[in-house]
């Protein structure tokens, strides 16, 4: 939950605070494996060989099965059962408001993800910033990175996400009136 912050709020001060914070890195439970990516791709009824086939991946390029980009931070995750206890070092930064709303995710994959590779990640505060939207004329908004790595640390995929906070119209009237 984020902390409320009166006019005192200092978005300068945040940003040297928080810019560059980053998670704990955390290691998949499991490593890439044929069958998630065989389940993933007939849901989707995707039938690109190199997903699905040894003998095709192993005589390509890459020597191996790959994993369909998408499926990089699935890999990198926990998996849903059982859970593991979530510390998020990036859950607490100050915003003004608690109202979050999830703007946008760009992903970018650098190198396919190979049947054998144990992913990681790693999530990183990159920007914070003030910009007005109709409900607050003083939103916060923070952008993180996602950096998802295999076992040797080169980056597969790096993940970009914009977050806006905001407050309710009536801490926005409270605001205006002090």
């Amino acid at each position: 939950m984020s902390e409320q912050v009166d006019k005192s709020y200092d978005i300068e001060m945040i940003k040297a605070q928080w810019i560059g914070k980053k998670t704990e890195k955390t290691t998949g439970r499991y490593p890439v494996e044929y069958d998630p990516i065989r389940r993933h791709c007939h849901m989707v009824e995707d039938t690109n060989p190199l997903f699905l086939d040894p003998d095709a991946g192993k005589n390509s390029q890459y020597g191996s099965v790959i994993a369909p980009p998408v499926m990089a931070g699935y890999f990198a995750g926990s998996g849903p059962w059982p859970q593991k206890a979530k510390t998020d070092a990036l859950a607490h930064v100050p915003t003004r408001g608690e109202r979050k709303i999830n703007m946008n995710i760009d992903w970018e994959y650098l190198i396919p993800v190979k049947i054998g590779d144990q992913l990681s990640s790693q999530r990183e505060l990159v920007d914070i910033f003030e910009k007005p939207i109709k409900l607050d004329p003083k939103a916060v908004w923070l952008v993180t990175e996602t950096r998802i790595t295999n076992q040797n640390d080169d980056v597969v995929a790096i993940g970009r996400n914009t977050l806006l906070t905001h407050r309710t119209p009536d801490q926005v009237s409270a605001d205006l009136q002090k």
